[in-house]
């Protein structure tokens, strides 16, 4: 007998609660709330919100909602192709949409006229048009196959699928994507509609739509405007009729204790990850992943307030500023999910969750068989970390792994065509190596390196002889010739030259590499094994729970249910709105200085935009590619659109917890004030009324 969903999960509660009386019991939604569409929890949404929604109402809302190109989220809110997503999904595209003398992030942009949106070549959204579960399909293709090559069957049947699929009604014409879920568990096929072109309709000022900049990045209470409005046309250049599927633009928002749902695309969770994978997150990988970034980031912004105030550097500063903003958001990030893995409470329940599941898989092995198979990686996790090359890692350590690979080219005899093509990427690397900021670079690796690595590792000491990071980079860089052109063309063309080279670069060349590549094959050697028994794990806790609880992300379309709800922060409350006078009281508490700086258009504001809400929270479950989501109510209208998570959410990529994750949107009253109020918007106005 196949029980529904919400059975299974009340089940699995009463069992958890049982658990419980033996140890620290996790909660069932640890898991999260990313529903899948082709299995929406209909019976759950009953229990928890009185709301029982029909087929139609879940197909409307997945055809209402869109993949913003290939990292983000939107949806059309309009009968006429109108498209809503996040500044933030923008804001790299729009600059090619300038003309002369314009500047979008000083000015904004607003279309008063349909004649006047601007088409972004290459751009694209995508509907999710047709939805299927597979997983039956591919079992019957599976059956009494091969265990061994089970892997290898299971692309081809679902090659297989996707090819027969594509001739049926329904799906013709689609982008076909089939996707994998618990670990083969579930195998799902999506079809997409692609729509290509794509015009800028609105963006407010970069001042707006990046307000708080990195320091108020996970945070709330929020004053931010990350809002863009597009719109897609067809194929004869005409504005979209989507009038069938779109969401109604709700003005008044939702109040606190309204049930919501984001639908949107999250990018990736890893929710299902062992304890023992879990632990090597916690002591390995992350805290080497903080670091690196950390360094970065301290070594950018003191760059950039070198140049700040130079006219001459305006362009580059600003450039250095983005960055600085990428990786000051990934550094919050991981450092949030570290945080995560280091509370006790957190990690407590993620053992709870194992133990239960264990619990219902007598006989299975596979948890101690991973734990196992991680233990002779740590030895290796510095240095597939560190001694990789990278970009923020600087040129010298990029320079070594070329200069290797061009040595082991000389050995082995390789092309002409080859050498000459890694020849010139040596070259131009080699002048730009002799400088401070590659000096500060290639020293901060060294101490990065030295910090991480492994007990009895001799790397390191092989290679700096003694010496403290700072001062072999300096010998390096006053002794190698491989900071000048002449010499080292003279070491790379001639003969065989460079296997006699004794040279600093090469000799530290020769022990990095080698070592990296050790760590790299120690992790490959072990990667097939490891991956059937992860497949494994995931299908014993799918065996317990099935689809009452949802797969880890996918960067396929979900649908997450919570409440709009306040919560308690830092000894006082975070309130379910915030308004726009909070966005000045921060304007003028940080003395107008950025980001916390507002443009000229923003002075002097009318009371009813001062008064109306910004921001807002909700319980929703949502992750990295859920940006640009709408939040919607029970009535498939606009309420919200999301942004960002409270700082609480970030550990949300191995587990979620409700009490204080919390997602953060604009309020759909605060995107409509800007548009009246500051924008006067009237063209768009009356499109969201629904007014012709």
């Amino acid at each position: 007998m196949r029980f529904k969903p919400v059975i299974v999960l009340l089940f699995v509660m009463a069992g958890l609660q049982l658990f419980a009386q033996k140890t620290n019991t996790p909660n069932p939604f640890d898991y999260g709330k990313m529903w899948t569409f082709e299995n929406p929890p209909k019976e759950w949404f009953a229990k928890a919100y009185n709301f029982k929604p029909e087929d139609k109402w879940f197909d409307d809302v997945r055809k209402s909602s869109l993949r913003f190109a290939t990292w983000c989220s939107a949806s059309f809110i309009s009968p006429d192709g109108l498209i809503m997503t996040n500044h933030h999904c923008s804001r790299d595209v729009v600059p090619d949409l300038q003309k002369e003398g314009e500047n979008f992030d000083k000015t904004g942009f607003y279309a008063a006229t349909l004649a006047e949106e601007r088409k972004a070549e290459g751009l694209f959204v995508e509907q999710l048009i047709q939805v299927a579960d597979v997983t039956g399909e591919v079992k019957s293709a599976l059956a009494d196959t091969d265990k061994t090559i089970e892997a290898e069957l299971t692309q081809k049947a679902l090659k297989d699928i996707q090819e027969k699929y594509s001739k049926k009604a329904g799906w013709e014409g689609l982008r076909l994507q089939t996707v994998t879920y618990y670990s083969g568990g579930k195998f799902s096929l999506y079809g997409y509609k692609r729509f290509s072109d794509i015009r800028l309709v609105w963006i407010p000022e970069l001042d707006l739509g990046f307000f708080g900049g990195d320091p108020d990045n996970f945070t709330y209470p929020r004053y931010n405007l990350d809002c863009t409005f597009w719109r897609a046309y067809d194929e004869n250049g005409m504005p979209l009729n989507s009038s069938e599927h779109y969401f109604k633009f709700n003005r008044d928002g939702a109040k606190e204790g309204d049930a919501v749902f984001v639908v949107g695309n999250p990018g990736n969770t890893e929710r299902y990850r062992t304890v023992a994978q879990l632990e090597y997150d916690r002591d390995y990988r992350y805290p080497m992943l903080y670091k690196f970034l950390k360094n970065r980031n301290d070594l950018m912004v003191k760059e950039y307030n070198q140049i700040k105030n130079d006219a001459s550097k305006e362009r580059e500063a600003q450039e250095l500023l983005n960055e600085i903003a990428g990786v000051a958001n990934s550094m919050k990030a991981f450092g949030g999910i570290l945080g995560g893995l280091r509370d006790t409470s957190l990690f407590g329940r993620k053992v709870a969750m194992e133990n239960y599941i264990r619990s219902k898989s007598p006989g299975v092995t596979s948890w101690d068989e991973l734990k196992n198979a991680y233990t002779p990686l740590l030895k290796h996790a510095w240095a597939s970390t560190h001694l990789s090359p990278n970009g923020y890692r600087g040129k010298i350590l990029m320079l070594m792994h070329q200069l290797y690979q061009y040595e082991t080219m000389v050995k082995n005899n390789a092309g002409a065509e080859d050498k000459s093509k890694l020849l010139a990427s040596i070259m131009a690397l080699v002048p730009a190596i002799d400088n401070e900021k590659e000096k500060t670079l290639f020293e901060t690796f060294l101490t990065e390196a030295r910090q991480d690595i492994y007990p009895g590792d001799q790397t390191l000491a092989k290679v700096l002889n003694g010496k403290s990071p700072a001062e072999y980079t300096e010998k390096l860089m006053k002794k190698t010739r491989f900071k000048d052109t002449e010499k080292a063309e003279k070491c790379l063309t001639k003969d065989d030259n460079i296997l006699k080279d004794d040279d600093m670069m090469l000799e530290a060349a020769r022990i990095f590499v080698p070592r990296f590549q050790e760590a790299g094959a120690a992790f490959g050697a072990s990667g097939k094994a490891r991956k059937a028994m992860e497949a494994n794990i995931a299908n014993q806790a799918f065996k317990v729970f099935g689809t009452s609880l949802p797969p880890d992300a996918t960067f396929t379309l979900r649908i997450s249910d919570g409440t709009m709800k306040a919560y308690d922060y830092n000894g006082t409350t975070a309130p379910v709105n915030t308004t726009f006078f909070g966005l000045y009281d921060r304007y003028y508490s940080f003395n107008k200085t950025f980001p916390w700086s507002l443009p000229a258009r923003w002075q002097n504001p009318p009371m009813d935009l001062l008064k109306a809400p910004m921001n807002c929270v909700s319980t929703n479950d949502i992750i990295g590619g859920n940006s640009g989501s709408p939040l919607i109510n029970s009535k498939k209208e606009i309420v919200g659109l999301i942004f960002d998570g409270n700082i609480e959410s970030l550990p949300g990529n191995f587990i979620f917890d409700e009490a204080l994750n919390r997602t953060v949107s604009v309020h759909a009253s605060g995107i409509y004030a800007a548009l009246k109020y500051m924008f006067k918007a009237d063209r768009i106005i009356k499109e969201l009324d629904g007014m012709k």
